[in-house]
């Protein structure tokens, strides 16, 4: 009761220890990244879409980001347009559920989506890689087993892809610097295949002019060998018609639409008529305001 016997104390009881500092539990941040979006970090929601560095997002909230115009986060810097993204098309995991009935809890043993050739969840512990093409996802294994025996050929939709066209699944800094080559030499591409295209439809438009322009010259010719005379005629209608154009612009009501035309200096208006507007030298010899309106002749 008194402690007559003693005390042994221990080593942690006499010395502090500095505290280590708080680790992050790799398997809860493994799910996160893989069940979340990356822009706001929030659950994902199908469509999903991937960008060129290997992140998954919500399509939806990517849409809404590019058409409210605000700044991306650090992470999702380079998406700036609907071409930095590509939809994808997992495949589901029947033995996932979203709630447990009995607990209300959410299904944190499986995954939401699986390989589809081999069966490997897609949860983070598996490496998966998604083709840009075509936008099908599968596991890296998966690709590598049926890359020898069908080359560049997606093994789910038989679509046709090239090396830069695979794009790893939230990977790892190193994965990260080989997707931003990829995503360059894919811009590079894209913009070679304009050229290509516009060159293409440079060539065709040439092409046709001087197809068409063949028959017209002998039509023309035929044309002027069978009647001679209507060269003659049309330049004998030519004075004409220049002064009949010289007659109506000294039309005297074309006069009036002019700028500078005056009622005062016009010949076949009459005095009292003349008299109504502010032009005629009664008005500018007069010593009074006008009645109706400011006059700054007098104010």
């Amino acid at each position: 009761m008194g402690c007559d016997g003693g005390t042994i104390p221990r080593r942690d009881e006499l010395v502090r220890v500095k505290q280590k500092p708080e680790q992050k539990d790799k398997d809860a941040e493994r799910e996160f990244r893989w069940r979340h979006c990356t822009l706001t970090q929030q659950s994902l929601q199908e469509p999903i879409a991937m960008c060129g560095m290997g992140r998954l997002y919500s399509k939806q909230s990517v849409i809404e980001r590019l058409l409210e115009k605000e700044p991306m986060p650090e992470t999702a810097a380079h998406v700036k347009s609907m071409k930095d993204i590509r939809q994808l098309n997992p495949t589901p995991n029947p033995a996932f559920t979203e709630e447990d009935k009995t607990e209300g809890l959410l299904d944190t043993r499986h995954s939401p989506y699986i390989c589809k050739l081999i069966g490997l969840e897609m949860s983070g512990k598996f490496r998966f890689v998604a083709l840009w093409s075509c936008g099908c996802v599968l596991s890296e294994r998966a690709l590598k087993q049926i890359k020898g025996s069908v080359a560049s050929t997606c093994p789910l939709c038989q679509a046709a892809y090239s090396v830069e066209d695979v794009v790893v699944l939230n990977g790892n800094e190193e994965d990260m610097e080989l997707m931003r080559v990829k995503m360059e030499m894919r811009a590079a591409k894209r913009k070679s295949s304009k050229k290509d295209k516009k060159s293409a439809k440079k060539v065709e438009v040439k092409a046709e002019p001087a197809e068409e322009q063949e028959p017209v010259a002998s039509t023309s010719k035929a044309a002027a060998a069978e009647k001679p005379t209507t060269s003659t005629k049309t330049k004998a209608v030519a004075p004409v018609k220049r002064l009949g154009a010289v007659n109506a612009m000294q039309d005297p009501e074309l006069k009036r639409l002019k700028s500078d035309f005056s009622v005062a200096k016009d010949p076949k208006a009459s005095d009292v008529y003349k008299s109504l507007f502010t032009s005629h030298k009664t008005e500018k010899d007069q010593e009074r305001a006008h009645w109706v309106t400011y006059n700054p002749f007098y104010n």
